[in-house]
């Protein structure tokens, strides 16, 4: 089962790279395309530009959109990989597939990829296929070089704390990483709109303050879901584990410091009225603390012997 689970996700990591290429084709179609739809004469000239006719007649979608149709289907079909992998490594341990960083990783990527396909069939966000998918890629590359052989928890932490604790900060490292990558795209597209050179490619995506709510709102989501688990049964656990609730460890300290930065950003949209640029950039450098807290600071412990009891984690 654990070599099953090893060739899921490096079959989900392949094809998720063949879904990111297919939003990079996206765009480039888009841009191809934007040169004939400018001379068309007319509206109707300039919808048309890219289509293809078939042989009964009728309109295939154009180039662009064909790319995001098989995008899509190739980010569910990643996302089922990496749901197999986490299943098959949770059965080769006979626990839950979130020990280490390693199946941390793994498992997160794919609830971040089964929230965007479930948001794509209820709210049509494909627009953020190619910005989310990099995003995964990105974490989905480091957990893998953290890889760990399948293996039993340490003892002290064996219980039913890890479900709680873990999980929730699994599913609130989904949110940022969703809410991270909306940030992005929000900054690109409202550089532009100032500019006034939207083009081709950015006229595919919604208007810059759609894209900033929809940032604020899975940050919003996840914000809670960080606290109950980094703060609230993250010590309870440590107490049981280790005699107590908080001793100041890298990972510890790390962790606040990314709570801190998100409540700011919370607080400053809702008392101070931040929004846009502000908003954004302060969103990413929460994004920043979390990967600091999950990647640098067990980098650090491996590398160059900066003591943490979360190694594992």
């Amino acid at each position: 089962m654990a070599q099953l689970s090893n060739y899921l996700t490096g079959s989900g990591f392949v094809v998720l790279w063949i879904a990111f290429f297919c939003h990079v084709a996206e765009w480039i179609a888009a841009h191809r395309i934007a040169a004939p739809a400018a001379v068309a004469a007319g509206s109707a000239g300039a919808e048309s530009a890219g289509a293809v006719t078939t042989d009964d007649g009728e309109q295939a979608p154009p180039a662009p959109d064909r790319f995001v149709g098989v995008a899509v289907s190739l980010t569910g079909l990643a996302a089922l990989l990496l749901i197999g992998s986490s299943v098959t490594r949770g059965l080769a341990t006979q626990r839950a597939p979130f020990g280490n960083m390693y199946e941390f990783g793994v498992t997160g990527t794919a609830i971040a990829l089964s929230v965007y396909m479930i948001l794509v069939w209820r709210a049509k966000i494909q627009w953020l296929g190619g910005v989310v998918l990099a995003v995964c890629l990105f974490i989905l590359a480091m957990s893998i070089s953290t890889y760990t052989p399948a293996g039993p928890l340490v003892p002290a932490l064996n219980t039913f704390w890890k479900y709680i604790h873990v999980g929730s900060i699994m599913v609130a490292a989904a949110m940022f990483m969703v809410g991270g990558a909306a940030s992005v795209l929000y900054l690109i597209k409202q550089r532009a709109e100032d500019r006034g050179s939207v083009g081709p490619v950015l006229s595919r995506f919604p208007a810059a303050a759609r894209i900033d709510q929809f940032a604020f709102r899975f940050n919003a989501v996840g914000f809670p879901l960080w606290t109950f688990g980094a703060l609230i049964t993250g010590p309870i656990w440590a107490h049981l584990a280790w005699g107590r609730y908080w001793g100041w460890d890298p990972k510890e300290v790390w962790a606040l410091i990314t709570w801190i930065v998100y409540a700011g950003y919370l607080h400053a949209r809702v008392t101070a009225g931040w929004k846009g640029k502000r908003a954004a950039y302060l969103a990413l450098v929460g994004f920043a603390t979390f990967i600091f807290s999950y990647y640098v600071v067990n980098l650090m412990a491996s590398e160059f012997g900066v003591f943490s009891q979360h190694t594992y984690a």
